[in-house]
């Protein structure tokens, strides 16, 4: 922007009155010719929120009208907060409590302009007497202008009234239906019918009071069928499993296995015993590992990372769609791939028994396990065996290597690959490859107790992995938790990572690095507050050895799972940066993303800038026919792409959630259908009059066991609110304490789960001679 800081310098200035857009001209001085690169910048300032535009088109700086812009998130209740934009947030108040009836016609995530008010109109009619308001307490706002939607199409089912159509949207939060005609009118097919999924556009929406009107654009199938849910979230979020046909035609082009050619200059690994350890359900493989004793007696761990910039150069389109997808996006049972599938689970995935281009890290270690040097190369690798994450545990924690071989596969329709049955390897080759493993943890343990010692904070959390079958409905759950083959991998992947960054600093290699800013201390004295009323006790939890005790502290508390959740929200998003300004999770100060380039399009970059640094510090060519390496980007270029991928990242990273919803409500729809039911443990997070709010062990799902399923008394909360106590036989239950459960109801549009206590059967199977018999 041209005149962004003129513009601002002018509105600022004391005698400033709001001016139209040749007025403001004038006062700044311009001539005629400007007018128009002035109207551009002041277009683009009015979307980014620097500017508002009030009545007789004039403008003026958002604040010296008491106005603020910023992004909308509503509740289901109806009521919203406004994120301000972070150029207005600089007072310390981040946000503006919006009441539902002051939202106008704003939708979810849209962005608005916002007048400041006292309050909502209900609380104002009854508390006109109260002028003052806590200081901590976010202020009120009154939306008055939608100053861009989030989304103007939208997914949702269609239903029918007794007089016209309508559609129920898929979010929650957008709390309005919305009308649509007729559908048997609609040039589509197949013809939409009630009950169906569908995408709407909205027309335009201009008052409150009346439904928002739209048309429906296409059938995704009938809702809450996994391909017609699975469709709607792609469409909501903006993914796209289809990939351009300049995409397509470019990979078309490309060899399907490696060519001797691009070998040329590459250190040659295939004899090297290099092996995958991945979850059971992974699609692509993009790191391995190697363990060689040398002769000194010295240890040498190879990290070996497929190398996509070798297939994907900057520029091509191969390489735009790359960068505009990001990343890819993991869904349950599905993924969403950054590049195209011959690629992702092709010529760069490291499956076994494939020639693979790598780039490799290696640190050479001596016999007590402490880091000695380092060595960078391009290579080439062929993966020995690929291990899922069970099958590594299984050789670290039984003596007989064979003890692996029992341990099940998964689905061809789960992953990408399985390669050999363990069975099929002989007793010698299973006996390496346990020596192997035993050696990488007895190093990566190492590692992790140092990191620990020095600071890195321990943010593991069970996963919950939901599986689903040929079918794609979901069919089991699994928690999946950072025992020793996950954090073997990890300290690995965390070494090559630091070790990378830390070089490319002492080289002035510019690149994007991974950064997690430190916490803003507001949030963490609300958090050491509200640890307190849990029970824990903390200090000033600024300080690094106050936090790792507050986690250890969370970690042995009867609801771990829910304040570890508090704690990380207390935390802010990592991101990624064109500056190395550290991350204050693991305590690194150089740390960025090297080893998951199939994924993640922040690696491809930082792949490409290694490349420059093989060139400036060794002299080592990229191969693959290509006598330079990519040009380093400018800082520019650098910051502009870190920007994107942040943003690309938190909305896979929503999107990914989203369909874990929508699998748990499915699974456990599922559930209300069996006549003889599972029983889940469960713990209870919270107590209220009409029940008890429980999250079950295995599958972190929420629900609530509502006091009406309770029928063997008549249950009240105690004075303090901390139990629930039946009247007659005095049954307590209290936060923390262990139930079993099963599931009562599912409310899909709500997104609510209810349970029943397992040893409570509901009152139409019991007989009466059963009804008032003590248990």
């Amino acid at each position: 922007m041209k005149y962004k800081n003129q513009i601002l310098a002018t509105m600022q200035h004391p005698e400033y009155v709001p001016l139209r857009l040749s007025e403001l001209r004038e006062a700044m001085d311009l001539p005629p010719s400007q007018e128009k690169t002035l109207r551009r910048d002041v277009e683009e300032m009015l979307a980014k929120g620097y500017l508002a535009r009030i009545k007789k088109n004039r403008y003026i700086i958002p604040q010296d009208a008491n106005l603020v812009t910023g992004e909308i998130l509503f509740r289901q209740s109806g009521q919203a907060l406004l994120i301000k934009d972070s150029h207005l947030a600089q007072d310390g108040q981040e946000t503006v409590q919006i009441a539902s009836e002051d939202t106008w016609v704003a939708l979810h995530k849209d962005r608005v302009l916002v007048r400041y008010s006292e309050g909502p109109r209900r609380q104002r009619r009854f508390n006109r007497q109260k002028k003052d308001r806590a200081k901590d307490e976010a202020p009120w706002g009154r939306v008055i202008r939608i100053l861009e939607r989030h989304r103007t199409e939208i997914t949702g089912t269609l239903q029918k009234s007794h007089h016209f159509y309508y559609v129920v949207p898929d979010d929650p939060r957008i709390i309005q239906d919305i009308y649509v005609p007729d559908p048997g009118q609609a040039d589509l097919s197949p013809s939409p019918q009630t009950g169906d999924k569908v995408l709407v556009q909205l027309h335009e929406w201009k008052q409150r009071h009346i439904n928002p009107e739209g048309k429906i654009l296409k059938v995704l199938g009938k809702s809450n069928e996994p391909g017609a849910e699975l469709s709607a979230l792609l469409h909501k979020f903006d993914l796209r499993e289809e990939f351009p046909a300049a995409v397509q035609k470019q990979v078309k082009a490309l060899p399907e296995t490696v060519d001797k050619s691009s070998l040329r200059g590459r250190l040659d690994l295939r004899q090297t015993r290099i092996f995958t350890i991945d979850p059971d359900d992974s699609k692509d493989f993009d790191d391995a590992l190697s363990y060689e004793k040398l002769a000194d007696g010295k240890i040498r761990v190879g990290i070996h990372i497929a190398d996509v910039s070798a297939y994907v150069r900057p520029g091509t389109a191969l390489d735009k769609d790359a960068r505009r997808r990001g990343n890819s996006t993991y869904l349950v049972g599905k993924v969403i791939p950054m590049l195209p599938f011959a690629l992702s689970n092709g010529l760069c995935s490291l499956v076994e028994g494939e020639d693979r281009l790598t780039k490799s890290v290696f640190v050479t270690f001596d016999q007590k396990g402490k880091a000695l040097d380092h060595q960078f190369h391009q290579s080439v690798i062929r993966s020995h065996k690929r291990l899922t994450y069970k099958q590594a545990l299984a050789f670290l924690r039984e003596d007989d290597p064979r003890a692996a071989i029992k341990v099940p596969l998964p689905g061809a329709h789960q992953t990408g690959a399985t390669g050999r049955p363990l069975k099929d390897l002989s007793p010698k080759e299973l006996s390496a490859l346990q020596k192997d493993i035993r050696g990488l943890w007895s190093i990566g343990s190492r590692l992790r107790r140092e990191r620990m010692k020095n600071g890195s904070l321990d943010l593991d959390m069970a996963e919950v992995n939901i599986y689903v079958d040929e079918k794609g409905w979901a069919d089991r759950i699994e928690q999946d938790f950072s025992d020793e083959s996950h954090q073997l991998v990890e300290e690995f992947m965390l070494l090559a990572n630091e070790t990378v960054g830390r070089e490319f600093r002492r080289a002035q290699i510019p690149s994007i690095f991974r950064v997690h800013p430190e916490p803003v201390e507001e949030k963490l004295v609300e958090l050491r507050d509200y640890l307190a009323v849990q029970g824990i006790k903390v200090g000033d939890l600024t300080k690094r050895p106050e936090v790792t005790k507050a986690l250890r502290l969370i970690r042995e508390h009867a609801n771990s799972y829910t304040l570890r959740i508090a704690f990380l929200r207390s935390l802010q998003q990592a991101r990624y940066r064109a500056h190395p300004e550290g991350h204050y999770g693991l305590n690194l100060k150089n740390y960025l993303h090297f080893t998951s380039p199939i994924r993640r399009y922040a690696d491809l970059i930082v792949h490409r800038c290694f490349e420059n640094f093989l060139a400036k510090t060794t002299g080592q060519k990229p191969g693959q026919n290509v006598s330079r390496p990519p040009r380093l980007p400018s800082q520019g270029d650098l910051e502009g792409a870190a920007e994107h991928i942040s943003r690309t990242e938190q909305n896979s990273t929503e999107a990914e959630r989203e369909h874990v919803k929508i699998k748990l409500l499915e699974f456990f729809e599922r559930e209300t259908t069996k006549k003889k039911k599972t029983e889940f443990n469960a713990v209870i997070t919270d107590l209220r009059n009409h029940g008890m709010f429980v999250e079950l062990t295995v599958s972190q799902a929420f629900g609530l066991v509502h006091v009406s399923t309770m029928q063997d008394d008549l249950y009240h909360l105690d004075g303090n609110g901390t139990s629930l106590v039946g009247r007659r036989r005095k049954r307590k239950f209290q936060i923390g304490d262990e139930i079993t459960v099963i599931t009562e109801r599912v409310d899909r549009f709500k997104r609510q789960i209810d349970f029943r206590l397992a040893d409570q059967v509901p009152s139409s199977k019991r007989s009466r001679k059963s009804r008032g018999r003590k248990k």
